[in-house]
């Protein structure tokens, strides 16, 4: 089995990035994840159903709007009840990876990456770009 770590690398070697969950609140997580994004230089698409712009990027509807999605990981800052439809999203695209912050899953999102089989590409016990992330880049050069 992959560990964190491989997986944190591996979400982290992508040319491009999505945010689900972030929004015009400053104080909110998704939007502080996308914020981590845009402050790095990485190439992010905020994914948004009724916000056409956050953080000066202009927003998409739904994952299934990604012009690259299997060259585009995603950070899911979300509740769990939301994660799970986008589980399944990452599933049929051909996502690479997801990285679900904490509180983004409960058992039922566990249950469907076990049995999917997306263990090794999905991040989701407890794993924090805004705490790991710069570490693992750190890593990586």
């Amino acid at each position: 089995m992959t560990n964190a770590v491989q997986k944190q690398k591996h979400f982290l070697s992508f040319p491009y990035y999505a945010v689900v969950g972030a929004s015009t609140d400053q104080s909110k997580f998704g939007t502080k994840v996308l914020q981590w994004y845009i402050q790095r230089n990485k190439p992010v698409i905020p994914v948004h159903p009724s916000n056409d712009e956050l953080e000066g990027i202009t927003t998409i509807r739904s994952l299934t709007d990604l012009p690259n999605p299997t060259e585009t990981p995603v950070s899911i800052i979300t509740p769990a009840k939301i994660t799970i439809d986008l589980l399944k999203q990452v599933k049929e695209l051909s996502i690479p990876a997801a990285w679900c912050q904490p509180g983004a899953t409960d058992t039922a999102c566990v249950q469907y990456i076990k049995d999917n089989g997306m263990s090794d590409r999905v991040l989701f016990e407890g794993e924090c770009i805004l705490r790991d992330g710069d570490g693992v880049l750190q890593a990586m050069l």
